[in-house]
Formats: C-alpha cells, sequence, structure tokens
C-alpha cells in the first residue's frame, strides 16, 4: 500500500505545471517582439531557407565547367561543405540523416575540383563511405547528368530528355505541362543541355575513377528494364532507345525549331518578372549552362541577369557562406502577420498594416504557366518568392488571404476586390480528386512517374491533404458555404487520404504531424464536428507519439519509412503543430495540451525565439528538404495565440472580409 502511495505522488510530482494565462502572455509578447525586430523597412519578413550541402557542391562543381573559378567564393564553398561532412564521412541531405549518396559524391567531386587529395584522411573516409553506398551507379539522372559535364559518367548512358518535347501539343498525351512546374523548369535546359553534351575535361587527378566500384566503371550502365514485358518503364526504356538512335543522327530541321523553341520558352522567364527561371536553385542553374551550351557570353544582358539573380541566393555569413534553394519572402511575411495578428496585436498596427500593403503589392496579375490546365480568366494569386510571376501557388495564396483578412485595409472595396479575384482563382485549382495540388491543376497522370529521367520523386504536383485542409480553413475564417460541392468534395479527399493509425501525409512539411496538423486545423474552421470518430482518430494518433518531455518531433525519414512516423527529438515548429491539431478538436485541459505548452514555454529564449537545429520542411519528399528559419519563431507563437483564443471562444480573431 505504501509503495502504491509513493508511485502515485512521483506520477503527480511529474505531471507538469498547467500553463497560467499570465505566463502564457508573457511568452507571447516576448515572440511578437523577436518578430517584430526582423521585420524590414518595407513591411516584409524574409527568413533565411537552409539546406544541404550539395548546394555548394553544385556550385564549385558549376564554376569548373565554366572553367572561370572565382578561388576567394571556391574556397568559402568548400569550408561549407568540409564543415558538413559526417563522422562517417559521407555527407547527409537533412540534420541527423543518414550519408546520402548524391550528396556525398558531389561534396568529394567539389573537393577535388578545388585541389583537395583523395590521399587525403577524410578523402579517403567519404570515398569509403560513397564505395559503401554503391558509388556513381547508385547517383540519379541529375547527379549522373552533372559528372557528364565534367566527363565523369558517359552521356549514353543518361536517360534522353528530348528536346522536342516542348512542341508537343496539349492533347498529346504527354506535354511539357503534364509535369509539375519545379519539373518543367529544370528539364528544359536540361534538354538544350542534352542535345549539346557540352563537357568539359578534366585533368587526371581531379577525376573520379575511384567512386566506382572496383571493375565497374567501363560497363553497361544502361537502366535495367523490368522483368515483365509490358510495363511503362519499359515503354519509356525503349522510347529512350529509340530517342538516343534519332539523336545520333544530323541534327534535323524538327531539333533546331525546337531548340528555338526551347531557347524561347527558357529565356522568357528568366526575363523581366522572375529573379531567374522559377526562382529556384536547380532550374536557375541549369538555365546558366543552357545559356553558355547555346553561346550566350558571360557579358551578355541576359546571362549577366541569370548569374545575378544566381547570385541573390547567396547567404554571405564570414563564418560560414551558403547558398538558400529560393527565397520565402511571401510565405514568411503571410505566417507573420497571422501569428502576429492572431496573438492580439490590434488589425490597425502599423507593423501589420505595412506587411498588408507590402503583400497586396506581390498579388500576380499575369496569367503564366498554371493556364496551359487551368482555364480560369482572371489572373490572381501569390507566388513563395519575391518575384516569379510565371508560378503563384495555391499554398501561399490561402496563407496570404488569411494573413490579408486580419488586417484593417484602407477600404473596405480595396480588400473585397481582392478577394474578389483571388477566392474563384483558388477555387479554379481543384483537382478532380477534390484536393488541391501546389502550382497546377490536374497534374497527376502516374504513369510519368516511371519515365527515366523522373527519378528525382517531384514529376507530379499531385493533390496533398495539407494544401487541400489549408485551403478549407481559408474557405471557414471567411465564412465560405459550407454545403457548397466544392466542400463536400475536398472533405472528401481528406477521408479518402487519411491513414489507417488516424494521420495524414505531410507533402511540404514533416511529416505525418505537419499534415495531421493542417487537416484538423482545416475541419474546424469549416465547422465540422469535431467529436466524429474518423477525426478524433488525427487527435489520438498525435497524442500517441508525444515526447516524453512534452513536445513533438519526427524526422525526414519518415517519407522513407513511415514507420518511422512520429518519432524524433521536440522541436519547436512541430510541438506548436500538434499543440493547435488537438486543441482544434476541444477540451483544452487535455493532458496533452498542457504538456506542450510547458514544453513551448520551457524552451521559449530569452529573445522570444525557440532553437530548432532540426529539418521540419519538404521540397521534393526523399530527395531534398528545407529548414525555415522562420518556422522556430512564428508558429510556436501561434500555436500560443490559438490556445488563448480558443480559451476566449474565438477560433479565429475577427476578419475583415465575409462571403455572407
Amino acid at each position: 500500500m505504501k509503495s502504491q502511495t509513493t508511485n502515485l505522488i512521483s506520477l503527480r510530482a511529474a505531471e507538469p505545471e498547467a500553463a497560467a494565462t499570465e505566463e502564457i502572455s508573457e511568452a507571447i509578447a516576448r515572440a511578437q517582439e523577436n518578430l517584430l525586430r526582423q521585420q524590414r523597412p518595407d513591411g516584409h519578413w524574409c527568413g533565411e531557407l537552409m539546406v544541404d550541402s550539395t548546394l555548394c557542391s553544385d556550385f564549385v562543381l558549376f564554376m569548373h565547367w565554366c572553367a572561370e573559378v572565382d578561388e576567394r567564393m571556391q574556397q568559402r564553398c568548400i569550408r561549407h561543405i568540409l564543415k558538413r561532412q559526417l563522422p562517417d564521412g559521407g555527407w547527409n541531405i537533412y540534420h541527423g540523416g543518414p550519408s546520402e549518396i548524391n550528396a556525398s559524391v558531389k561534396a568529394y567531386f567539389a573537393l577535388k575540383l578545388a585541389g583537395y587529395s583523395a590521399d587525403l584522411p577524410f578523402m579517403q573516409e567519404a570515398r569509403a563511405n560513397i564505395l559503401r553506398l554503391g558509388g556513381i551507379p547508385r547517383l540519379n539522372t541529375f547527379s549522373k547528368l552533372y559528372l557528364a559535364l565534367l566527363g565523369q559518367f558517359p552521356w549514353k548512358y543518361l536517360p534522353t530528355i528530348p528536346v522536342e518535347m516542348v512542341l508537343l501539343p496539349r492533347w498529346a498525351p504527354f506535354h511539357i505541362y503534364k509535369m509539375s512546374s519545379w519539373s518543367r523548369a529544370m528539364l528544359i535546359p536540361l534538354a538544350i543541355i542534352n542535345h549539346f553534351k557540352p563537357t568539359r575535361h578534366l585533368p587526371g587527378l581531379k577525376q573520379l575513377h575511384e567512386l566506382y566500384p572496383l571493375g565497374t566503371e567501363h560497363e553497361d550502365f544502361t537502366v535495367p528494364r523490368d522483368a515483365r514485358f509490358f510495363t511503362w518503364r519499359n515503354f519509356f526504356l525503349r522510347a529512350d532507345g529509340v530517342l538516343k538512335f534519332i539523336g545520333g543522327l544530323v541534327d534535323s530541321p524538327l531539333r533546331r525549331v525546337a531548340l528555338e523553341e526551347a531557347e524561347r520558352w527558357m529565356t522568357e522567364r528568366i526575363g523581366e518578372g522572375s529573379y531567374g527561371l522559377a526562382a529556384v536553385y536547380p532550374a536557375m542553374l541549369n538555365s546558366m549552362i543552357a545559356l553558355r551550351a547555346l553561346g550566350y557570353a558571360k557579358a551578355h544582358p541576359l546571362f549577366e541577369k541569370a548569374r545575378k539573380d544566381f547570385a541573390g541566393l547567396f547567404v554571405d555569413d564570414p563564418e560560414d557562406f551558403r547558398i538558400q534553394p529560393c527565397l520565402s519572402p511571401i510565405w514568411d511575411t503571410a505566417i507573420n502577420v497571422i501569428a502576429l495578428a492572431e496573438s492580439g496585436l490590434p488589425p490597425e498596427d502599423p507593423a501589420l498594416k505595412k506587411a498588408a500593403n507590402w503583400l497586396l503589392e506581390k498579388e500576380v496579375r499575369i496569367r503564366g504557366d498554371w493556364t496551359k490546365n487551368n482555364s480560369h480568366p482572371e489572373a490572381s494569386g501569390w507566388a513563395f518568392e519575391y518575384n516569379n510571376v510565371y508560378y503563384p501557388d495555391t499554398d501561399d495564396t490561402a496563407m496570404v488571404l488569411m494573413a490579408l483578412r486580419l488586417v484593417q485595409p484602407k477600404d473596405r472595396q480595396s480588400i473585397e476586390a481582392v478577394f474578389g479575384r483571388a477566392l474563384p482563382w483558388q477555387l479554379s485549382f481543384q483537382c478532380r480528386d477534390g484536393g488541391w495540388g501546389a502550382f497546377d491543376k490536374d497534374v497527376t497522370t502516374p504513369w510519368l512517374e516511371d519515365m527515366p529521367f523522373a527519378d528525382h520523386n517531384a514529376i507530379l504536383d499531385p493533390t496533398c491533404s495539407d494544401l487541400t485542409a489549408r485551403t478549407l480553413e481559408l474557405f471557414g475564417y471567411i465564412g465560405f458555404d459550407r454545403n457548397h460541392p466544392a466542400v463536400r468534395r475536398a472533405l472528401r479527399c481528406l477521408i479518402d487520404t487519411q491513414e489507417k493509425d488516424g494521420s495524414w501525409y505531410g507533402r511540404w512539411g514533416v511529416n505525418y504531424i505537419y499534415g495531421t496538423w493542417q487537416v484538423l486545423r482545416g475541419l474546424r474552421a469549416i465547422g465540422q464536428d469535431m467529436t466524429q470518430d474518423w477525426i478524433l482518430r488525427g487527435r489520438d494518433w498525435l497524442e500517441s507519439c508525444q515526447n516524453e518531455d512534452g513536445g513533438w518531433g519526427e524526422t525526414c525519414a519518415t517519407y522513407d519509412n513511415p514507420n518511422c512516423k512520429g518519432q524524433g527529438a521536440s522541436t519547436a515548429s512541430q510541438t506548436a503543430w500538434a499543440v493547435m491539431a488537438i486543441c482544434a478538436c476541444g477540451d483544452l485541459d487535455r493532458r496533452s495540451i498542457q504538456r506542450g505548452l510547458r514544453f513551448l514555454l520551457n524552451s521559449q529564449k530569452a529573445d522570444g525565439s525557440w532553437d530548432e537545429p532540426e529539418t521540419t520542411g519538404t521540397g521534393f519528399p526523399r530527395v531534398f528538404y528545407l529548414k525555415y528559419d522562420m518556422y522556430r519563431q512564428n508558429f510556436p507563437l501561434l500555436a500560443l495565440a490559438t490556445y488563448l483564443n480558443y480559451r476566449e471562444g474565438m477560433a479565429t480573431r475577427p476578419g475583415f472580409y465575409s462571403c455572407r
């Protein structure tokens, strides 16, 4: 009896202290001050996007391909690469992750190009690790292509990227607008490069013979076919053989026309209105290579613009030079406005009004690539970056509209005009299955994933639960008709995509915690009964993976192995998502909520931010991940605010636009 009593006392002592309103309010004030300190003079925010070492590695490879090596820049890139080498000799693609073959080979190659001997101990460790991972033959197509540019992989074994694809009509089974926008922007420059095959030959000491498993360097690296005769993979591989044969013949008039069209398509999108092709690193780097292959001199104004835009991705930190994959000002500004407004900043606050005016100026009124799959007549929407007029997206648009509704407008008519354009535009992107993708409508043709050059795991722009639920969240806050067919179809999509354990997959954030948070938040906003069994299964799953310290964490490994879902060291952003999700289901006194709040309160730093080295953002699942520096600062603030708002009986702060 005494033992049982002692155990009961110990359990009660271990219970976290309930979060008091006053304590939460003080934490909110510190977090608000932290964000306001970082606001730019024109009203926007732009936090850093942190990624793996491959961007610096690729830039070193590019400089050597151009034979225009900036020694100072090369050394800064090399220091970045060396700083990120793992104890086992390799390089990873997310914080805490294992060595990854593409990142490791690129890093090793950059080091050799910079003059580091293969006999150095850390190079020997890197080589041993790469060979354990399978060596150069295990690289993806894009990595092999970069090696081919420097003579380290045979072009004949690379999948053909036919430039003629730019001429295919939209009624054809395949055309460039059946691919995701980011794949399109990467592949069209690569198709130009594939035609010219502009190879720079290296001296012996800088080559990579040692990264082929012993005896394999001169083997046949043709992509193997499936055992079954009739598969899409085999169809494309046979087609690739035909394309290689045709490509070996004398240039045809059709090829010349295709090259001209590809050049026109690419240069148009490098020009005014965009900070580089698609405003993202891979497309921007590929476009510079393609321009040089086409004969553009480095002093040509278009190449100068492309290079200047590319340099805009550099983080000029004297201690650790870095390159960002893109810039995130619209996304960061929208989330920060929501977090500040929801946490009590008045809607007429000058900081919020300045931010809202900046966002309004960034509305995209140009009919970009999205029009090829979506006939909606009026352009609207917001992109992720500063200027990217061809590629606004539904995720940023939903987030911006949720932000704008919380800020006092100049006049009622102006805000109604913006919503009057942007809401129909957002609605027009609903796909056949009821969900929303990011940049295009119905870019979901599954057999395209079997194309030989589609091994970057992002050839499509599929609908996903997080974007679908975010759109429903927006609709709920503005009083959109909850019985509208579009809402019913979206709800059915969410029901159909729920995992057996109750969670939802997160396409644009890591991973099931992100997806489940956004779905539960969206369902509450749109007015769903949050006591339904299927909804509570999502809450219960979140509670089942709460860590002992009261927080939540999940790693990028879940994209490779879903059995790892919900497992990882607690992070501020993922804890914030989980707390908001469980709050959305009601019962704010639940132990899981109180423990989560306590984790956030105890881990807040004196400056109002939180530490978070982990990677919680997703670019291409299994291939490329993002660490948003703002996530550790704005989402915990939003979680604390959400809890207090729910306590006060508000799902969200009153807005200045309503469909009713």
